[in-house]
């Protein structure tokens, strides 16, 4: 069962996603929230495998909550979702560097929304490579990020290469085709890469492969 928290201030939002997500059997919502104080209590409460934040709030807004959620070790489980009105808006980039799992624009049909949930569930980003390319061009061409390029020595070459690939926007089958390798080898490249780097997710790997230089934007 994937137990979700739901944190807008839009009741009107809350319900409707709400609704696409009761009549799911292996989907849950423990728990609703109008701000992201709220949430932050709620997330504490319930444990939820994911938190869907909207990125403005009252009290506390969504970048916050969720650098707040993944600082905390009780809260390592929860996989935040930012929750955004665009397709991309200028906190985007902000709330993964804060430690969400990827992004969800609120006019996404409900197939599109019920697959999302269950692929942040399992662990993996929501950046489909049309958006991630979108990401680059407008929110990666900043400096390198002290120590950023140091971590990236700390990766084999095959650990790199699946980095590569990851902030392309590949999953694991799609990495495996293009490392010619089992999808099991391309997860466990990946896993040992965010071990490495500390990364919660591969959201962060994404951040890390342009922040160090591993990609470069605008490049192939």
């Amino acid at each position: 069962m994937i137990r979700v928290l739901l944190v807008d201030d839009q009741p009107l939002i809350r319900s409707g996603f709400r609704a696409i997500l009761d009549l799911e059997d292996d989907i849950e919502v423990v728990a609703e929230a109008g701000d992201g104080l709220r949430g932050l209590e709620l997330a504490r409460e319930h444990l939820p495998d994911i938190a869907l934040v909207d990125i403005q709030m009252p009290v506390v807004d969504g970048i916050e909550a969720t650098r707040r959620i993944a600082a905390d070790p009780a809260l390592a489980g929860v996989h935040v979702v930012i929750l955004t009105n665009y397709g991309l808006d200028e906190y985007v980039f902000d709330a993964l560097r804060a430690g969400a799992a990827g992004f969800l624009v609120k006019d996404i049909v409900p197939e599109d929304f019920l697959h999302a949930v269950r692929v942040a569930a399992r662990g993996d980003a929501l950046l489909a490579p049309s958006i991630t390319r979108k990401l680059i061009s407008r929110y990666l061409t900043r400096p390198l990020r002290t120590g950023a390029a140091t971590g990236a020595g700390e990766l084999t070459n095959r650990e790199r290469e699946a980095v590569v690939l990851v902030a392309q926007g590949l999953s694991n089958d799609e990495i495996a085709d293009r490392m010619v390798i089992s999808p099991l080898t391309a997860k466990t490249h990946v896993n040992r890469a965010m071990t490495k780097l500390r990364a919660r997710d591969r959201a962060q790997l994404v951040v890390f492969a342009y922040e160090s230089g591993l990609v470069v934007p605008g490049g192939s």
